[in-house]
């Protein structure tokens, strides 16, 4: 059992990294224990929290967002746009510089945004409304649309999964099915390759090209002012060894704690629990839409009125402050998102659903629920998902097994005697679903879209229509009718939110609030 006892005495009794003391050098290296090993070093190539951290310490973007999530010039100066909506020209800022010495072109952002557009799911929304990706001159760039697409700047700023991050021309030029490796952009940081160590340390450098706005720092937006000399990323994959080593002051920020150890970590007069995204992630409840039983329309919306939020997020965090009801298909509290599901999540008891269930015309199918042993804030939703599925009338077949089987076994398109599945269970970042073009649980793609297949053409022609809307008014209906319309087909069903600290030692200050840790504007007091 980890007791604070165990861990200040471990701590105490000898140095748990074999690592400089930070005491040798305090006010120039920041040490930083990330979630998990950094493995893909390409931010445009995978959505992964840890890529996009370390994306945002060597790159930089055209557009950041604001406090108020909204796009904000970052490397550009500003943009026009032609009276029929159809070309935009962005003019890039001054003293915009590559690591390698070279200066950053409009050529570079061109094609950056060419190869992210292939990638990134909002990004292939605005490639198929584009013609081209091209230049005037060297300081600025011009996207030719084929359709309005009011969205452009939300989509090049937008602050996670795959963002549109700027690189050199020749790096750009990989193919989006290669990972870019060589780690050369603008942003406030250096990746320091000749100490890569995948699976024990990252380093960075602060690069002293670069020239921060002027503006405060917000999200991903304004000065990013680098205030020490280097950045070491240490990967510690043991979370009680990571707890102890903050207490010890060996290391300065870990991104993730476990929510058994927060109150210890609370307790200590030198540490502080930290949380950087005000937003968390959405738990939700899967369905494969090619397969019976929930091809079935009415039986998915007979579990959507069953479902009570409550216990699915007591089983995630038993701490009140970390955990959200969210009667909604979108992440509540972020823009554009109205609490539509109020009176329809949960809006029916267990008769009533069993009843629900009978009308709807299930005929006992056995229902297969892959879930995961071995993530903590999502094992349990599978388990309640599996009882809830019980006490109406169904047929269930709760599988257990280990997070890397549920990702195999989740694209299968079989049947479940084939080895298909029913239901899955899985979390989302916020940030990453928080409009009708990037929300991945509630799009109707088909068999082109995220695992569960559901198709619904009348989804896609609302987001189009959002996608093109020309004022923010319009945006906002069409925002809303796509969530009603979620609601009504109930590709998935939202769980709740919930919200996940950090700890940072107490003489840090001036962390941002993002979808993931970033380095500038942190100074030490």
């Amino acid at each position: 059992m980890i007791t604070r006892r165990t861990l200040i005495g471990a701590a105490a009794a000898t140095p748990l990294l074999s690592l400089p003391s930070i005491a040798q050098n305090r006010t120039k290296t920041l040490r930083y224990v990330p979630g998990s090993n950094l493995t893909v070093l390409d931010p445009v190539f995978t959505p992964a929290a840890v890529s996009i951290t370390h994306g945002y310490c060597v790159f930089d973007t055209l557009y950041g967002m604001d406090a108020n999530l909204q796009p904000v010039p970052q490397m550009a100066a500003g943009h026009t746009v032609s009276d029929d909506g159809l070309t935009w020209e962005i003019t890039l800022r001054d003293g915009l510089m590559f690591h390698d010495g070279e200066p950053v072109r409009a050529q570079d952002c061109a094609a950056s945004l060419a190869r992210w557009a292939k990638r990134d799911g909002f990004g292939q929304a605005l490639g198929a409304a584009t013609e081209s990706f091209g230049v005037k001159d060297d300081k600025t760039i011009v996207i030719k649309l084929t359709r309005p697409f009011g969205q452009l700047l939300h989509a090049i700023g937008k602050p996670h999964s795959s963002p549109a991050m700027i690189m050199p021309e020749r790096l750009a030029m990989t193919d989006i099915s290669s990972q870019v490796t060589e780690m050369i952009g603008s942003g406030p940081f250096r990746f320091m390759a000749d100490e890569y160590v995948s699976g024990d340390r990252m380093v960075y450098e602060k690069f002293e090209g670069y020239v921060p706005r002027s503006e405060a720092a917000a999200w991903t937006s304004g000065g990013k002012v680098v205030n020490f000399d280097r950045l070491v990323w240490q990967v510690i994959p043991d979370p009680a060894t990571a707890a102890a080593a903050i207490q010890a002051g060996e290391v300065d920020w870990l991104a993730t704690i476990l929510p058994d150890l927060a109150p210890i970590i609370d307790m200590h007069p030198q540490v502080n629990l930290h949380r950087s995204d005000p937003f968390g992630v959405v738990s939700v409840m899967r369905f494969n839409h090619l397969q019976p039983p929930f091809n079935n329309v009415e039986l998915r919306r007979a579990i959507l009125k069953a479902v009570d939020q409550t216990p699915f997020m007591q089983a995630v965090t038993a701490d009140e402050s970390n955990r959200d009801l969210c009667l909604a298909s979108f992440p509540c509290g972020l823009p554009g998102v109205n609490e539509l599901g109020d009176g329809i999540i949960g809006s029916l008891d267990v008769e009533a659903a069993r009843q629900a269930v009978i009308d709807a015309g299930y005929n006992g199918e056995r229902v297969v629920i892959l879930n995961p042993t071995d993530i903590a804030s999502i094992h349990p939703l599978g388990v309640l998902t599996a009882d809830l599925l019980e006490k109406i009338g169904m047929n269930v077949d709760l599988q257990d097994t280990d997070w890397g089987t549920v990702v195999q076994r989740r694209v299968s398109k079989e049947p479940v005697e084939n080895g298909g599945w029913s239901i899955a269970c899985t979390t989302w970042p916020s940030i990453s679903i928080a409009n009708p073009a990037t929300n991945a649980t509630t799009r109707g793609l088909g068999e082109n879209g995220w695992w569960g297949w559901s198709k619904d053409e009348e989804m896609e022609q609302i987001v189009a229509d959002w996608l093109s809307a020309g004022t923010e008014e319009e945006a906002q209906t069409l925002f809303d009718k796509a969530h009603n319309r979620a609601l009504d087909q109930v590709p998935s069903v939202p769980l709740g939110q919930s919200f996940g600290d950090g700890a940072v030692r107490s003489d840090l200050t001036g962390m941002l609030e993002a979808s993931v840790n970033l380095f500038w504007n942190v100074d030490r007091a």
